[in-house]
């Protein structure tokens, strides 16, 4: 009985303390739920009265007493010298009668086909656009027509939530104080088409030299697309730009139709071709390098994220890394060192700083009234410019300066198949034979075979030189990339086993960089032309930052620092026109052919411990034959002296600086067969017999020098020459741009076809 009472006991007392405690609960959650109600309700009521505040606060602007174009100026490194100035605004308020009925139809139909019927704001491509945003992707927008015109009026380009909410508001009212028609007219007269048009009737003249009530369907469905992205939708900025412009024109006329603006034939007669866009005059304040500079400054500032409009029109002020003088000095050092009267001859250059990357001078080929490509950017095949790269990766796998390689020509790799021959007529036209050369002599002298023999005998050779120059400054071969600036892509660039002779398409910026990293002792800074992006009212709005990453060990970058001092210094260095500078140089000739095995560019990139400079020699659309055309053709003369020319204005006042003697870096070589050459030891000495009074025929005095006195002709340390002759293989005709014979005067002189890839 006392257990049972006392197990009674104990689940009465189990049961009597579980009350109090579901009671407390219930207590706090209903305690919770009143509190979120009221702070629910509250946070409701807030912003209920925050929206009526606001509401009342903001009013809407005029468009045409407050839409006041604000000019972007952009400035040299200075940050005081005006290098330019975008959109001073060119604009011209038409009345919407004025207006096709195609240019109304069009736009709503691309950016907004439900205009005529919401209230001004677009509820779910908001919650899209947040909930997007939300997630760290790319910021979305969700504007309407009228929230679009509205950030135009406001001409605030702020990625921000509280822009979008007073965007919203304003929408809200503006759609309740106007017509769809007055917001259509006014948004229409606003908005940017590019090209420096604010407003229809200055796109359509800007596009097609007609005023906008001439403009036609397709004119109509064109300046359409191009609202959404003016610079991607450009067919003038090339050929890719068209291509982009056709797939949005296509969704234009497509959606007209849908929308029911037009029938489906009419669009499908629409959209087999593009209408023809008349050659418009560029402004003359583009003239000589300034549209180039202003063009390619601008394409950077997209890339950084700055839009058309905010760079047209948002009053921005730009500080260039680009240095007045030295801007002066490449186009002066140009015109100085190229020939006269060849009008499809482009001449482009690029100066790097090393350690920081600042693009301080170009030259971009001609005026940008006559051609707008920019050939700084647009580059060519480099040719054995190349081939530091690939001479800094075999050091790093092993080999040293010492090591020998295949100098004769043709060469053939181990599977049989024939790789490239050296330039010259020598071995029955297949090229000069050198014999065995070491690493210094291959790069002096631009031997391909060598550099052949090189990039096979590495572990990895294609794809450890492709990480190399990648590593340098040349940047991947985006493969889906279109248009003429190369600044961020390099066509063609893979690893196969030719890599070395580089028959990629690179700029002239690129490998300029790439050269201030071996110049800055294998530390590589990104090139860059930006240094800061302010608001009108002097808030900064972006800023470089400079940083360095090594990629090479310091001790390599000084062996190939040194070889590639020899190409200028050297007795038979091809570079040998770059002496006239006067201070320690390094540099690498190149020459490229085009699949006619012409030589189609001519280049030669060369440092001082202050600045790295590439130049580079192209003919009409960049890949027609310089033979026949220019005369002599080599890297060896006319892009030598040129950059000699600009270097020696660039150097002008500077202290001559020195570069780090060469280490000879030694690894374990990946491959045998390399290691330097060694001269055979003497024969041993005879033991001397007593002499006798005659002298015999043996002891006669001869002028022939014995077997082990004749040089050897595969010694890396000397020059083999032709049987008979004292001159090198490449000869010594003095107005042979690749002869070694004395550059101190130098002055180009014809020369005979090259029966091969020059290497030059």
């Amino acid at each position: 009985m006392t257990g049972k009472r006392r197990a009674a006991s104990s689940a009465s007392k189990k049961k009597s303390t579980a009350k109090p405690q579901d009671s407390t609960l219930k207590r706090r959650l209903k305690k919770t739920l009143k509190w979120t109600s009221i702070s629910g309700l509250v946070l409701v009521l807030i912003g209920v009265i925050s929206f009526v505040v606001l509401y009342n606060v903001i009013d809407v602007p005029d468009p045409n007493a407050d839409f006041q174009t604000q000019t972007t100026y952009v400035y040299y490194d200075d940050g005081k010298s005006e290098l330019g100035r975008y959109a001073q605004q060119n604009r011209n308020s038409i009345p919407l009668e004025e207006m096709p009925d195609t240019i109304k139809d069009a736009v709503v139909a691309a950016e907004n086909q439900s205009f005529w019927t919401d209230k001004g704001i677009d509820p779910k491509g908001i919650l899209r656009a947040a909930f997007s945003n939300a997630q760290g992707n790319d910021q979305q927008g969700a504007s309407t027509i009228t929230q679009q015109y509205v950030k135009i009026l406001y001409l605030s380009q702020e990625r921000s939530y509280t822009r979008k909410v007073k965007e919203a508001i304003m929408s809200l009212k503006l759609q309740r104080q106007q017509s769809k028609e007055e917001i259509l007219e006014g948004y229409l007269n606003t908005i940017y088409f590019g090209r420096g048009a604010y407003g229809i009737d200055a796109a359509a003249k800007s596009f097609f030299g007609v005023p906008a009530k001439k403009l036609t369907l397709k004119q109509s469905a064109v300046l359409a697309s191009v609202i959404n992205n003016p610079t991607r939708f450009d067919p003038a900025n090339g050929k890719s730009n068209k291509r982009d412009l056709k797939g949005r024109y296509t969704y234009v006329l497509e959606s007209m139709a849908k929308t029911g603006s037009i029938s489906a034939s009419k669009a499908d007669k629409a959209v087999r071709r593009l209408p023809k866009f008349p050659e418009i005059k560029s402004e003359q304040s583009y003239g000589g390098q300034k549209g180039h500079m202003l063009e390619m400054i601008k394409s950077e500032l997209v890339r950084l994220g700055f839009d058309e409009q905010q760079i047209n029109g948002g009053g921005l002020r730009v500080t260039t890394t680009l240095d007045q003088q030295a801007m002066k000095d490449a186009e002066e050092g140009i015109n100085e060192a190229r020939p006269d009267g060849l009008p499809e001859l482009h001449v482009a250059s690029a100066s790097v700083e090393p350690g920081t990357g600042a693009l301080r001078s170009f030259y971009g080929g001609q005026d940008y009234l006559k051609s707008q490509i920019n050939w700084a950017l647009a580059g060519g095949q480099p040719g054995s410019s190349f081939k530091p790269f690939a001479l800094a990766a075999g050091i790093k796998d092993g080999f040293s300066l010492k090591d020998t390689f295949e100098g004769n020509s043709p060469f053939y790799y181990e599977s049989g198949t024939k790789g490239p021959r050296n330039e010259g007529s020598g071995n029955d036209g297949q090229g000069t034979d050198y014999g065995r050369v070491n690493l210094i002599r291959a790069t002096e002298e631009s031997i391909n075979t060598a550099y052949a023999d090189l990039t096979e005998a590495m572990t990895n050779g294609p794809e450890d030189i492709l990480s190399m120059a990648e590593a340098l400054g040349i940047p991947k071969w985006k493969k889906k990339a279109t248009g003429l600036n190369h600044l961020y892509n390099s066509p063609g660039l893979q690893a196969n086993m030719g890599i070395a002779l580089g028959s990629a398409t690179v700029s002239p910026i690129n490998m300029a960089n790439a050269y201030a990293t071996i110049a800055n002792g294998g530390e590589a800074a990104p090139v860059y032309m930006i240094e800061k992006v302010e608001d009108r009212n002097g808030k900064e709005l972006y800023r470089h930052k400079v940083h360095t990453k090594r990629v090479l060990d310091e001790d390599v970058a000084a062996d190939v620092s040194y070889a590639m001092q020899e190409v200028v210094s050297g007795a038979s260095g091809t570079g040998r026109n770059a002496l006239a500078l006067g201070r320690p140089a390094a540099g690498k000739t190149g020459t490229a052919t085009n699949a006619e095995d012409q030589v189609s560019s001519s280049w030669f990139v060369g440092y001082t411990p202050q600045m790295a400079t590439a130049v580079m020699y192209v003919r009409g659309k960049g890949n027609e034959s310089l033979e026949g055309y220019l005369e002599p053709f080599y890297g060896a003369t006319y892009p030598t002296q040129t950059w000699t020319a600009i270097m020696s204005r660039l150097m002008d006042g500077l202290e001559v600086e020195s570069f780090p003697e060469p280490v000879y870096v030694d690894g374990e070589a990946p491959d045998e067969g390399h290691a330097p050459y060694t001269p055979p030891p003497p024969p041993p000495k005879k033991t001397q017999k007593k002499p006798s009074k005659e002298p015999s025929k043996s002891d006669k005095p001869t002028d022939k020098p014995s077997k082990t006195e004749k040089p050897s002709p595969t010694d890396p340390g000397t020059t083999p020459t032709d049987p008979g002759t004292t001159c090198p293989p490449l000869g010594c005709d003095p107005s042979d741009p690749s002869s070694p014979s004395d550059t101190s005067n130098p002055k180009p002189g014809k020369s005979d076809k090259p029966k091969s890839l020059a290497g030059r």
